[in-house]
C-alpha cells in the first residue's frame, strides 16, 4: 500500500471521530431520565397505580349509603268478570288499569361485621401493592438501561481497539509492500499482510453491525425512534467496591419482590377478616318517599293516589350455608399460610442471588486489574513489535501475533469492566437502591 492511500486510510479514520464527536452525547442520567418519561411499561404501571388509588374509597368500602331514584309504570287492558259476596256479577270487556309508582329510597348498611373496614384496609394495601409495583418496574427499566448503555460504551470502545488495529494492518501492507519493492520480502508477505487486512476489516464490520444494533435496543428501551443516532460515555464508571452486610441488609429491608409478597400476604389477612364478617348480622337502614297512582275500570275503587315516606331497617344472620362459611375460612388460612412461605422462599431466593452475584462482583474487579495490566504489556510489546518490523528484525507473524494480543487484551479488559459493571446493577437491582 502507498504512502498516499495509507494517509487517505487515517483520513478517513479521523473524520469518523469527528464525525462521532458531532454527534450528541447521551449521558447515562439523561438515558435513565428518558426511559422514565417514555418507557410504556412504565407508563402502563402508573395508570395501573391511579386505578388502584381511585379504588381507595369509603363507597367502594361499602361504608356510605345508596340512593336509588325509580319509577314504575303498569299498563293492562282485561276482560274482567267479579262476583260479589250478594251474588251480583259486573264484568267489563276490555277494561284498563293503569299505575305508576315512582319516589326516591335510600338505603345504608350500618353493621356486616366490620367486614367495610376490612375492605377498605384491603383496599389501601392493594394501592401500596401497585406502587410496590411501580417501583419495580422503574427499577427494573433502569437496571435495563444501565445494562444496554454500558454495553454500548463496552462495543465502542471495542469498535475503537479495532479501528486502531486496522491502522496497523494498514501500515503493515504498506511496509510489506516496500520491502517487496525493494526485494527484502516475499510476494507472500505482502500477501499474507493483505489477507489479515481484510480478515480485520471483517471484524470491524462485525463490530460495527454489534455497535449499531445495541444504538438501536437502547433507543428502544428508551421509547424513542430508533434511528436516532448518538454516542455514549468513553468509558465506564465504577463504584466504590459495595459492602456485602450492607447489600443484604438493605434487600430485606427494600426488595420490591419481598415488599410485594410481604403486602400480599397483609391483603390476604384482610380478605380472611372479610370472610369472618359472614358470621356477624348485618343490619341495614331504609327509608324513602314514593308517589303511587292508580286507575281501574271495575272494582269498588276505580282510582286511588298515595304519597309519603317509609322507613324500617332490615336484620339479617346466616345460621346454615351448607358449611360455606367455614370452608372460606379454612381456604384463606392455607392463603396466609402459602403467602408465608413465599415470603420465607423469596428471602431464601434473594440471599442466594446477592452471594452468587457479589462473588461474581468480587471476581470481576479482579479481573479488571488484571486486564488492565495485560492491555498495558500486550500495548508496549506491539510498539516495540512495530518498531522491529518496521526495521525488519521479526516475522510478519511475530508482528501479527502481537497486533492479535493487543487487540484481545483490549477486547478483555472492556469485557471485564462491563461484566463488573453488571455486577453492580445486579446487586443494587436485588438490594433495590439503583438510583439515576
Amino acid at each position: 500500500m502507498t504512502t498516499k492511500t495509507l494517509f487517505q486510510s487515517m483520513l478517513v479514520f479521523f473524520l469518523c471521530i469527528l464525525n462521532g464527536n458531532a454527534q450528541e452525547l447521551l449521558t447515562l442520567k439523561d438515558a435513565v431520565q428518558i426511559a422514565l418519561e417514555n418507557n410504556y411499561e412504565i407508563k402502563i404501571a402508573k395508570n395501573e397505580l391511579k386505578i388502584d388509588e381511585s379504588n381507595v374509597t369509603p363507597g367502594n368500602a361499602g361504608m356510605l349509603p345508596s340512593a336509588t331514584a325509580s319509577i314504575t309504570n303498569n299498563n293492562s287492558i282485561q276482560n274482567l268478570s267479579q262476583t260479589r259476596a250478594d251474588g251480583t256479577v259486573n264484568s267489563l270487556d276490555n277494561a284498563k288499569n293503569n299505575s305508576l309508582t315512582y319516589g326516591v329510597s335510600l338505603g345504608w348498611t350500618i353493621f356486616d361485621g366490620l367486614r367495610m373496614f376490612a375492605m377498605r384496609d384491603q383496599l389501601q394495601e392493594l394501592q401500596k401493592l401497585g406502587e410496590n409495583q411501580l417501583k419495580l418496574t422503574i427499577i427494573t427499566k433502569i437496571s435495563d438501561v444501565q445494562v444496554a448503555y454500558f454495553d454500548l460504551v463496552q462495543q465502542q470502545q471495542q469498535l475503537i481497539a479495532l479501528d486502531s488495529t486496522l491502522v496497523i494492518s494498514n501500515q503493515r501492507v504498506s511496509l510489506a509492500h516496500n520491502r517487496f519493492t525493494i526485494g527484502k520480502a516475499s510476494k507472500l508477505e505482502v500477501l499474507n499482510a493483505q489477507v489479515d487486512i481484510n480478515t480485520d476489516k471483517v471484524s470491524l464490520l462485525r463490530q460495527k453491525e454489534r455497535y449499531i444494533n445495541a444504538k438501536i435496543l437502547l433507543n428502544q428501551i428508551l421509547a424513542r425512534d430508533i434511528t436516532l443516532d448518538f454516542k455514549v460515555a468513553d468509558n465506564f464508571i465504577m463504584e466504590q467496591q459495595l459492602d456485602f452486610t450492607e447489600l443484604k441488609s438493605l434487600a430485606e429491608q427494600q426488595n420490591p419482590q419481598v415488599a410485594a409478597l410481604i403486602i400480599s400476604k397483609k391483603v390476604a389477612e384482610l380478605e380472611l377478616k372479610k370472610i369472618k364478617s359472614g358470621r356477624y348480622p348485618t343490619v341495614r337502614l331504609n327509608t324513602g318517599y314514593n308517589f303511587s297512582d292508580s286507575e281501574s275500570s271495575l272494582g269498588f275503587t276505580t282510582q286511588s293516589a298515595a304519597r309519603g315516606f317509609n322507613y324500617g331497617f332490615t336484620a339479617a344472620l346466616n345460621l346454615f350455608d351448607g358449611f360455606a362459611q367455614k370452608r372460606n375460612e379454612k381456604i384463606a388460612n392455607l392463603q396466609i399460610d402459602n403467602s408465608s412461605i413465599l415470603i420465607e422462599q423469596q428471602n431464601l431466593e434473594l440471599n442466594a442471588q446477592l452471594a452468587t452475584a457479589y462473588q461474581t462482583y468480587v471476581t470481576n474487579l479482579e479481573l479488571i486489574e488484571l486486564e488492565e495490566k495485560n492491555e498495558a504489556i500486550a500495548k508496549q510489546n506491539l510498539n516495540i513489535t512495530l518498531d522491529k518490523f518496521r526495521i525488519g528484525t521479526i516475522t510478519t507473524l511475530e508482528f501479527r501475533t502481537a497486533q492479535l494480543n493487543y487487540v484481545n487484551a483490549t477486547v478483555r479488559y472492556s469485557n471485564a469492566q462491563f461484566q463488573a459493571k453488571l455486577s453492580e446493577i445486579t446487586l443494587r437491582e436485588l438490594a433495590g437502591t439503583i438510583t439515576l
